[in-house]
């Protein structure tokens, strides 16, 4: 009995090496290792708070010659008017607006920039007056909604990348294991035409699965055709990803682990960017950060598409690419 149970286990950690799904076991922590290090341990203090001050608004002396004389600590900028400095908000090039009514305007309230923010101001007044009344009396945030759905864009990535690097390149290799693709490719049916349904069967998937989603929860957010296109253009972007990361893989049980693999650093610097300095500046490096970032700015800054341009082209530009390697690899008969 002992000597089965042995040979059993033996057996199947030798099959958990083969099909690699032992990579995981050393992957993910290591991937949580790696990423914890890159969040902050303590709020960042940035070595410049760019603070904007409208020209023509009137403000307290004692505070405008404090900030201005802690070029350390402070980047003054002079703004024209108040729609200025709101788009110049949106755009991240300053932190955050001074009003003269001691009103603070910043992008989002709960992000490490306001709080970065704040702490500055705080240590500044602390300085020069050293008693603890703030010099700001409020802070007015451009980006206002519950917290339900300020979490809707993570929601919405999480799905995509599910289907796209789970769901999809397990279902690649699977026809690929049991010799189905070879055999579909024997008839008529040209590679190109396989290869554009599996991407529209993904593109099907996330789709609905998106839909379910806004049905089921209270986080409504009305027709928005330039919402709906971009939504549309992201998943042909990861269906195209996740039917390449398929081709490489013999069988299924390595789709997966390759799947999480991929999944795991599109999903996690994306979505804890905004809460860490180091992962902010990590994040761009993928396309999903493209991705969540374009669909935070068409929910809570109603951009357009015409607005996001850069990030329309990037993203088509990677499902197209993966597109190609994929009838590539196809073409090559790639580990079939």
């Amino acid at each position: 009995m002992i000597r089965n149970i042995s040979i059993l286990t033996l057996n199947d950690l030798a099959i958990t090496i083969k099909n690699k799904t032992i990579l995981l076991v050393f992957f993910i922590p290591l991937f949580v290792f790696v990423t914890l290090k890159l969040v902050d341990s303590k709020p960042a203090v940035p070595e410049k708070v760019k603070i904007g001050l409208i020209k023509n608004e009137i403000y307290d002396q004692k505070v405008l010659t404090s900030i201005k004389s802690a070029p350390g600590a402070f980047a003054v900028s002079d703004i024209a008017d108040l729609e200025e400095g709101k788009e110049l908000i949106k755009e991240k090039k300053i932190d955050a607006l001074l009003l003269k009514s001691e009103v603070l305007i910043v992008l989002k309230r709960q992000s490490i920039t306001t709080l970065t923010v704040l702490e500055s101001f705080q240590a500044l007044q602390k300085a020069v007056e050293g008693r603890n009344v703030n010099w700001i009396s409020k802070v007015e945030s451009l980006i206002v909604a519950d917290v339900q759905k300020q979490s809707l864009p993570i929601w919405i990535l999480m799905l995509v990348l599910l289907v796209s690097f789970v769901i999809m390149p397990s279902q690649v290799a699977e026809e690929k294991e049991k010799k189905l693709l070879v055999s579909l490719l024997q008839t008529p049916m040209k590679e190109i035409e396989w290869l554009l349904s599996k991407v529209l069967v993904c593109m099907i998937l996330i789709c609905v699965s998106l839909v379910f989603l806004h049905m089921i929860s209270d986080m409504k957010i009305g027709f928005n055709i330039h919402y709906i296109l971009f939504l549309i253009i992201g998943s042909f972007c990861f269906s195209a990803y996740g039917v390449l990361l398929g081709f490489l893989c013999r069988n299924q049980a390595t789709a997966r682990t390759l799947g999480v693999i991929f999944y795991l650093p599109h999903l996690l610097p994306a979505a804890l960017s905004e809460y860490s300095a180091k992962l902010s500046s990590v994040a761009p490096l993928v396309p999903s950060f493209q991705f969540i970032e374009s669909v935070k700015k068409i929910i809570f800054e109603q951009s357009t598409i015409s607005q996001l341009s850069f990030e329309l082209t990037y993203l088509a530009a990677i499902g197209l690419l993966a597109v190609g390697l994929s009838y590539y690899l196809l073409k090559r008969r790639w580990l079939m």
